[in-house]
């Protein structure tokens, strides 16, 4: 975060994800790379990215949740600040599309993860259920999403609809 704060030229915000948000929380003590979002995703920054990978050996990726499932809109503001470096603001990507982008992808690790987020009280079955059907008519726009294993998945891990 300091690598890439210092490197800024404009001010803006990276979204981390995934094991970098597990990370950071503490649920679990490592992950074999970094995923984040840029806003803006400026030359300077995709630079400084490439050379904190070589000097950390770490890998980053720019990658979201918004790859994966749809993300309502609103995201930036549901988005809990970590703090700042330089120019940047970091902070967890919406916690409920992490949730709802690891059910789908549905790795072991991925289920767990999830299974933090609830016992931890970082994300409520309820609210997430209500996420979970705000973006379900959106399904259709990513079509590697099986619509009918996605809920199941979803049901498992967070019970029957509230």
């Amino acid at each position: 975060m300091r690598t890439l704060g210092r490197a800024a030229d404009v001010d803006g915000a990276c979204y981390l994800t995934g094991g970098a948000t597990a990370v950071l929380v503490g649920w679990r003590a490592s992950t074999l790379d970094v995923d984040v979002k840029l806003l803006p995703e400026t030359d300077t920054l995709l630079r400084a990215i490439q050379r904190a990978k070589e000097d950390l050996d770490v890998n980053v990726e720019l990658a979201s949740p918004a790859e994966f499932v749809p993300v309502p809109a609103g995201w930036e503001e549901r988005s809990p600040s970590i703090g700042r470096e330089g120019r940047l603001s970091f902070h967890h990507f919406d916690l409920y599309a992490q949730a709802l982008a690891k059910l789908e992808r549905a790795h072991r690790q991925d289920l767990a993860d999830v299974g933090a987020m609830l016992e931890r009280g970082l994300i409520d079955r309820e609210r997430a259920w209500r996420y979970y059907a705000e973006i379900e008519p959106e399904l259709f726009r990513f079509p590697a999403i099986d619509p009918r294993a996605f809920r199941r998945r979803v049901e498992a891990a967070l019970g029957a609809a509230g």
